[in-house]
């Protein structure tokens, strides 16, 4: 027999509403948890979508829209060639190559200016553009080719520009450099001092020559010297095949000297005084320039500046994940 008064029995169990309460917020907390990662899930997908479309429209659109095919008329063509001359940098022979191909190539080009402004760099870097103006040249002879100098053109600068027909520079641009130069430190002395001691172990007797801890050696200067002597020389052939009987006999051509654009022309370094624009309009007689130089997108500075660990993110929160290999 049931003692429970019957009010008792119906009145509510207070801890099993509590528990339900409990229960009931943590199933919406996860339903909700779930929603919040399926609409972040969509929201990095639709992301990695459009970050892949981009790229997909870089390699069919690679040079934005091209300037040349806007151009029908006669027109003189431009390549620039901007800062250090090497491989890792806009001044690289595999970017300039590829506007001066094209600049010679389109028929509408009356003629093709490459405006330098560069302290020199590579000089295989400067070897390969000179080799490949020379060939264009030969390619399309009617076509002439002239470096236009601005601020600098030293070293490797002066190495691609002697590969064109003529030369122009303002009066007060910096010409020359015809020289090479390689440079470090000694440590030898502070490392005494300093009571350090070198440590160096190597599997050739030269291997660690003009090391910066080490004692020179007298061979070592004599094997670097021979090297940059051959180097210089190879400059000197390339400069004297370029500029030809314009050059003046003055010893100090090949010292390494840096001139004015004025005092280039006295010593046949360059041809004329003149900008890009005086160039066009006066030499060539296509006053309209057309620029050849190939530049990067803004999708390839997009991608650029994305990197390796932004795609990395991307993989591990999309699931997109290669497989290691075990």
């Amino acid at each position: 027999m049931n003692d429970t008064p019957p009010q008792e029995a119906q009145k509510p169990n207070k801890d099993q509403d509590w528990q339900q309460d409990v229960i009931n917020r943590l199933a919406f907390a996860a339903l909700n948890e779930q929603r919040r990662t399926r609409r972040w899930s969509i929201f990095f997908k639709s992301l990695l979508f459009a970050y892949l479309l981009l790229i997909l429209l870089m390699m069919y659109l690679p040079g934005g829209v091209d300037k040349t095919s806007l151009k029908t008329g006669r027109h003189s063509a431009l390549v620039e060639i901007n800062g250090v001359i090497a491989n890792d940098t806009e001044a690289n022979a595999d970017t300039i190559i590829t506007g001066l191909r094209s600049a010679f190539k389109d028929k509408h080009s009356a003629g093709v200016i490459i405006r330098i402004n560069s302290p020199g760099g590579s000089p295989v870097q400067a070897g390969y553009i000179n080799d490949e103006i020379k060939r264009l040249r030969d390619i399309y002879p009617q076509k002439k080719v002239y470096a236009v100098v601005t601020d600098v053109c030293a070293s490797g600068g002066y190495y691609i520009a002697v590969a064109a027909d003529e030369i122009f520079a303002d009066k007060a641009s910096m010409i020359g450099s015809i020289g090479v130069v390689t440079n470090g430190f000694g440590f030898v002395e502070a490392m005494k001092k300093l009571g350090v001691e070198r440590r160096m172990y190597t599997s050739g007797q030269s291997k660690g020559f003009l090391d910066p801890f080490s004692p020179q050696k007298k061979e070592d200067v004599a094997h670097i010297n021979k090297m940059l002597g051959t180097v210089h020389r190879q400059f000197i052939d390339i400069v004297k095949q370029g500029r030809g009987q314009r050059l003046k006999d003055d010893p100090r051509l090949f010292s390494g000297l840096v001139w004015t654009g004025e005092e280039s022309m006295e010593l046949g370094l360059v041809d004329g005084l003149g900008s890009s624009s005086y160039v066009a309009r006066e030499i060539i007689e296509a006053e309209e320039i057309v620029n050849y130089t190939p530049r990067e997108t803004v999708f390839e500075r997009f991608a650029d500046r994305i990197g390796a660990s932004f795609a990395k993110t991307f993989a591990q929160i999309t699931g997109f994940q290669s497989f290691p290999l075990k």
